[in-house]
């Protein structure tokens, strides 16, 4: 692995640094928590018109054909803002389902769509159990003469109340329980008939997560309608990585603004980062973030190489990132005492992101269960 950033890597990393400080201050994260759908949409036509939304996409579909080293720098940056906004569901997870599975129809309507910002997607898989494995998948598509039905229920969906297209993981009904083949990604429309999405409270309050239930709509199957298991692991891995990369950002945030206080919050006439004490937080905070970036990068170089324990790594890199940023985050109101969790205060705004994202795709329990099958070569349950 080469660990070096580009120059060009470099350049977009400052350039989004520019951009990010100037058009997505923290007044503006703070005006989604009231917002129905959280979704600041002059923001995000003018991500659209700077290439972010198509950096994964092929140039023959209106992209640039980056790879998910280059969108990790991004993240990274947005990350240190907290840039609201369903990037990860639509121009990382969403984008690449498309890319890999869709028809070929699917990938010229959908994707320069996607790279033009009018293509929001949301990925709706976790139903009662919370669990990201294929067994517990139950949702059903059955074929019908303009597509599939989809009956069921999907939970904790992400960006599911901005999204304008939903990318449903099913079991398809004419498929024999319990093989592996029978799942299958569907496009559904969340303003067709027999779709109601209902907005879930979630202690994140600028990001929003919603309940769809399906009852009889009409879904549209991405590519294949079965056989596609191994291509949601891959998308499942790409937004674990693209998670632990934003946790860089906004741990390192995290970081400076702990940093900062220790410096000039007095206390017994000295500053409070005189304090042995403080400073070995300060010290754990910095170990564990440059732990973060570290996991974080080496998962997104595994997966753009395709490594053969790619998948293995991007689950290890999301159960450490996870816990990592939830520590750095606490650390971080502890050095600010009771301040540091009041509303006027951003940290708090930190704390509760890093605590969603520890959950996000995947809990570090289930992520570690995962590593575990797949490197003592156990199949995961159908």
């Amino acid at each position: 692995m080469d660990a070096r950033i580009s120059e060009e890597q470099e350049l977009l990393r400052q350039s989004a640094r520019d951009f990010l400080e100037r058009e997505c201050p923290i007044s503006l994260v703070r005006a989604q928590m009231d917002d129905p759908i959280g979704l600041p949409e002059a923001l995000w036509k003018q991500m659209a018109e700077l290439g972010w939304l198509g950096l994964v996409i092929d140039e023959s579909h209106d992209g640039s054909g980056l790879g998910l080293v280059d969108v990790a720098v991004l993240l990274e940056e947005m990350g240190r803002v907290l840039c609201p906004g369903p990037f990860v569901s639509t121009a990382v997870a969403g984008a690449l389902a498309i890319q890999w599975a869709g028809s070929p129809e699917q990938k010229r309507t959908l994707l320069p769509e996607i790279a033009r910002g009018g293509l929001r997607l949301a990925f709706a898989q976790l139903e009662d159990e919370a669990s990201w494995a294929a067994s517990a998948v139950g949702l059903r598509a059955e074929p019908d003469g303009r597509g599939h039905r989809l009956t069921g229920r999907k939970r904790f969906v992400l960006d599911a109340p901005c999204a304008n297209r939903l990318i449903v993981v099913a079991r398809c009904q004419d498929a024999a329980q319990g093989l592996a083949d029978d799942i299958g990604l569907f496009l559904v429309d969340p303003e067709a008939g027999g779709v109601e999405t209902r907005t879930i409270a979630y202690n994140e309050e600028t990001r929003k997560l919603g309940e769809v239930r399906f009852d009889g709509a009409i879904a549209e199957p991405l590519g294949d309608p079965r056989g596609a298991g191994p291509l949601l692991d891959r998308v499942l891995a790409l937004a674990r990585v693209a998670t632990c990369a934003e946790l860089c950002g906004s741990t390192q945030r995290v970081l400076e603004l702990s940093v900062e206080y220790a410096g000039n919050r007095e206390q017994f006439g000295q500053p409070i980062g005189r304090f042995q004490s403080i400073q070995h937080k300060c010290a754990n905070m910095l170990v564990q973030t440059e732990g973060i970036r570290s996991a974080a990068y080496y998962a997104a170089w595994a997966l753009k190489a395709e490594e053969p324990d790619a998948l293995t790594t991007a689950c290890l890199a999301k159960a450490y990132c996870g816990e990592a940023a939830a520590a750095v985050s606490a650390e971080g109101i502890q050095i600010h005492g009771g301040l540091g969790f009041t509303w006027e205060q951003d940290l708090h705004l930190y704390f509760k992101h890093a605590r969603a994202a520890e959950f996000a795709w995947g809990d570090p329990t289930e992520c570690r269960e995962q590593a575990a099958r797949d490197l003592i070569d156990v199949p995961a349950p159908l």
